[in-house]
């Protein structure tokens, strides 16, 4: 690389990154994010950063580069049950009352939505639970909803394939009823059933749009560790938005490091970073 990232040229980027994706890029992430873009400049024969830049703001750029700049920005973590306790309240609070006060799973499907879905490790969790719970109350069935700004991400979800040390947090009895192994005893690999693959439904979605499209309400929620790339103004108008597709009664449940204390939004806190529609 010839130069590194000026302070205007990462300004340019900064501003870009927050109007198209809502994610904040304070100074203090000038490093990391020229160390992220090095490699996509790489790949495309870039030898600079303002060039990239150019690149990114031209109108090519605009339409193919930018799922590679939020590659760039995003983490991407996530794990199987992750943040276990909030399967449990799904199981034992929030899937009985509302099947009791909406009939939601009974007289009609219950709807689920994984906002921030990455390599889809938490709606096949999500599906797993719920089958579980499925075999449990006859009559129970439910739609999965996985949604993810990257396309990167995507592929991989739906391809389904895993590194078995990714399933430790996986009880054995969902591994042998959930999980498939390869053929080849000494593969590092598993994949999920056919059964929970076709139970979720992956698709692209941007959290800055003003229409996500969702012809039904959901009833759940599921947005963890998302909105921590957002500032306080969008976080807010983003869990109003949410509630836009949200039943009266639904829930939201978000990460263990996220609050909505303070926020102008119509949801109650019922359990720990788990909340409740309240129209």
């Amino acid at each position: 690389m010839k130069s590194g990232l000026s302070t205007k040229t990462f300004n340019e980027l900064s501003h870009f990154i927050y109007d198209e994706l809502g994610i904040k890029m304070p100074p203090g992430k000038k490093t990391m994010l020229e160390g992220r873009l090095t490699k996509r400049m790489r790949a495309l024969g870039l030898d600079n950063h303002d060039d990239y830049c150019r690149h990114v703001f031209s109108e090519e750029g605009q339409s193919e580069e930018l799922v590679h700049l939020l590659d760039a920005v995003t983490t991407n973590k996530t794990d199987f049950f992750r943040e276990p306790s909030h399967f449990d309240y799904l199981t034992a609070t929030t899937l009985p009352e509302l099947a009791r006060t909406y009939g939601a799973g009974m007289r009609r499907r219950l709807r689920l939505w994984s906002a921030g879905c990455s390599t889809g490790e938490e709606p096949y969790t999500l599906a797993m639970v719920l089958s579980d719970y499925a075999e449990a109350v006859p009559g129970f069935n439910f739609d999965i909803f996985a949604t993810d700004i990257s396309t990167r991400v995507l592929e991989k979800a739906r391809r389904a394939v895993y590194e078995k040390r990714l399933i430790a947090p996986v009880s054995p009895a969902f591994r042998k009823k959930y999980l498939l192994k390869s053929k080849d005893p000494d593969s590092p690999l598993v994949r999920i059933v056919p059964k929970l693959r076709a139970q979720v439904t992956f698709g692209r979605l941007n959290f800055m749009d003003d229409d996500f499209g969702w012809p039904e309400p959901m009833d759940i929620i599921f947005c963890r560790n998302v909105i921590i790339y957002f500032d306080k103004p969008t976080q807010e108008q983003l869990m109003n938005r949410f509630c836009r597709y949200l039943r009266p009664g639904g829930y939201l449940f978000l990460g263990h490091s996220e609050s909505l204390h303070g926020y102008n939004v119509p949801l109650k806190q019922v359990a720990p970073t788990v909340y409740r529609f309240m129209r």
